[in-house]
């Protein structure tokens, strides 16, 4: 029913860019927070960037003024343009519906309703 699918990820060199994409079907998309998260190999799952229904923003401070996060409510999509890319930032990135309607701190793993299947995103040297 729900279906978060993400495009846009790719393999790119120290300090380029690239933007990431996340439609959104099967829920109501203006009301949900939304979010990206990311995981590495052998590390945890975490908040990358989260946008609240009212377009307050969240960074983590490893991607603050790299990152920029955005949505398009009448397109149902999500987006997070990176910039200046670092190895550090390779992994797969997960759009994730987090909550409706929450204004608190949120942008965590044990607050997501749902994930998409992720998208790898590799940096290289």
């Amino acid at each position: 029913q729900v279906q978060l699918v993400e495009s846009g990820g790719g393999s790119v060199q120290a300090g380029g860019a690239l933007r990431l994409s996340c439609t959104a079907s099967g829920l109501t998309f203006a009301t949900y927070a939304m979010g990206w998260f990311r995981q590495a190999p052998g590390k945890e799952r975490e908040g990358v960037s989260c946008i609240s229904w009212r377009s307050s923003t969240y960074y983590g401070d490893s991607v603050k003024g790299r990152f920029t996060i955005s949505r398009d409510n009448a397109k149902n999509t999500l987006y997070l343009q990176m910039n200046s890319l670092k190895p550090e930032d390779t992994a797969i990135y997960y759009c994730a519906a987090v909550k409706p309607y929450v204004s608190g701190p949120y942008c965590q793993r044990g607050e997501v309703d749902y994930w998409g299947q992720g998208t790898q995103v590799t940096v290289s040297s």
